[in-house]
């Protein structure tokens, strides 16, 4: 019953039935108070109209705001890592006079300050905004790059390496996890495949624009590969300025949306369980959640499955080619059909995983083409054959890096949990890369046996780990149906003691704010 009925009954009726009218009046009064209350702590901006903002064209214009260029940051992060396997074929080793062994610790090096900053730039990165954070670290890193193409002897090298991993650790995680607060789980996966596939771009375009800079060999007296380096490093500085201006920050401080906007953004997403969405303040609580909660680490193994691999064909492909007979610019340039079929392959799984779910199911698929791949490499003597096999290898561990980045996404709650969770993911995996930058060594080649058969373990043990993931987060799901995860709410359940181990709160609210994707009514996706 309204307000407005219960005045119009007390009005009607004798003085003994107004006065039954007036207490019902007031009753529905508080219950009205107590309902305006409630709204004001689930709803943001309870106060703002979004009824004339259109989803769709939002959406979109949310999509070109943020994908191109953040998609093109990584292109360029890509080029810059990866340029060095593309320079080796012009003399590179021979003019800073570094053996196979030395050139290989070089690139091992990389990966142990790019592993150690990811977690740590992550955290900075929401507490500074990623306009400001993310545009410094390109300003870096462009820095280093062109530096690299100055040096001269293999201790240049080797330190030029390291800082080059510290300036480049932050943005992967960083964007993956700044596209993650923008989108719904059923949206991220596909934006999350475009924006990796840039990965892809750069190893085809990289060997398309080593061929053309190694034609500036001579110039100011530096060898071709140099300026390989020094012209990538000097983009990477021009993108990093425009950066300030182009890169945006979180929902709900985005300048290029109205208000309405904003607040409908934020909106959707606590509806697809994003909790923190409206806003979350930096506690330690949140870091150690991510530290002792199991998927944080079965993910960490799965990432490593794909990133293992993913490093060295990134890297050696060139050096695979060009061992099957070929020169140094006809060998970059057949790699780039190979990344152009993978960056379809990639954004494809990505639409089909958001449109149909599945994301551990693709992810089994593409561990299973990856490894087809890798053992026609191990077994073949055919170098037409073999070439083939790096269409397989290729196609089938790109995929799998932005699928899994949006279902470890999607299974965490909390803007600072997700945060470090997927940093730690990407630390981890990275740090394989300082293994697999050491399978293909030159008394190896032009087969590479043992360099295979290393990555195709690596592919073994993230094809599992997909499948163990998948039947944990099945379970836990039916103990959360038989309300086996159920906590304790003040004045509804205070009589079942055997749930008081999974919190007790004074509201729902309370409950999904504390616990994340702890709580009972989260319900992970596979």
């Amino acid at each position: 019953m309204t307000a407005r009925t219960a005045t119009e009954k007390a009005s009607s009726t004798s003085a003994p039935t107004s006065m039954g009218s007036l207490k019902e009046d007031i009753c529905v009064k508080i219950e009205q108070d107590e309902i305006e209350e409630i709204v004001e702590v689930n709803l943001y901006n309870a106060h703002i109209d979004v009824s004339g903002v259109d989803e769709r064209k939002l959406i979109r214009k949310i999509d070109w705001r943020l994908v191109p260029w953040l998609s093109f940051l990584f292109l360029l992060s890509f080029l810059d890592r990866t340029a060095v396997g593309n320079a080796r074929l012009y003399g590179m080793e021979a003019d800073l006079h570094i053996t196979d062994q030395q050139y290989l610790i070089a690139l091992t090096v990389f990966y142990f300050p790019y592993a150690v900053f990811e977690v740590p730039s992550n955290v900075v990165l929401k507490k500074l905004r990623p306009s400001r954070w993310l545009s410094i670290l390109m300003l870096a890193w462009g820095v280093v790059m062109t530096c690299q193409g100055l040096v001269r002897n293999n201790a240049g090298f080797i330190i030029i390496r390291w800082f080059l991993g510290a300036t480049e650790a932050g943005l992967f995680p960083g964007v993956t996890y700044l596209l993650s607060c923008w989108y719904k789980r059923s949206e991220f996966g596909f934006r999350a495949a475009v924006f990796f596939s840039m990965a892809t771009i750069a190893g085809a375009f990289g060997g398309l624009l080593a061929a053309g800079l190694s034609q500036m060999a001579g110039i100011g007296g530096k060898p071709g590969w140099s300026w390989i380096f020094i012209i990538e490093g000097l983009a990477t500085i021009v993108a990093g300025a425009f950066s300030f201006w182009l890169v945006e920050d979180f929902p709900d401080t985005a300048t290029f949306l109205t208000e309405a906007e904003r607040t409908f953004v934020v909106r959707r997403l606590q509806e697809d369980g994003q909790f923190s969405a409206a806003g979350e303040k930096l506690r330690l609580k949140s870091i150690i959640k991510s530290l002792v909660d199991w998927k944080t680490y079965v993910g960490m193994i799965i990432y490593a499955g794909s990133e293992g691999p993913m490093n060295a064909i990134a890297l050696f492909l060139p050096s695979i080619v060009a061992q099957l007979g070929y020169t140094a610019t006809p060998a970059n340039l057949l790699t780039v059909p190979v990344y152009v079929v993978a960056c379809i392959g990639t954004c494809l799984v990505g639409y089909l995983a958001d449109r149909y779910g599945g994301r551990g199911y693709f992810n089994i698929g593409c561990f299973v083409l990856s490894g087809s791949g890798f053992v026609i490499l191990i077994c073949s003597r055919s170098a037409g054959l073999s070439y083939f096999a790096c269409y397989l290898a290729a196609c089938g561990v790109y995929p799998t890096i932005p699928n899994l980045v949006a279902w470890m996404s999607s299974n965490v709650e909390g803007s600072y949990k997700r945060s470090v969770t997927l940093g730690m993911v990407m630390s981890f995996g990275n740090v394989q890369g300082a293994v697999s930058s050491n399978v293909y060594r030159a008394q190896n080649a032009p087969w590479y046996t043992m360099g295979h058969g290393i990555l195709l373990i690596y592919i073994g043990v993230g094809a599992l780990s997909s499948i163990a993931f998948i039947l944990c987060l099945q379970r836990e799901n039916k103990k959360r149906d038989r309300g086996e995860r159920d906590e304790v709410m003040k004045g509804m359940n205070e009589d079942r003691v055997d749930l008081v181990k999974n919190g007790v709160f004074v509201n729902i609210d309370e409950a999904r704010r504390e616990k994340g994707d702890d709580w009972s009514k989260f319900r992970y996706r596979w």
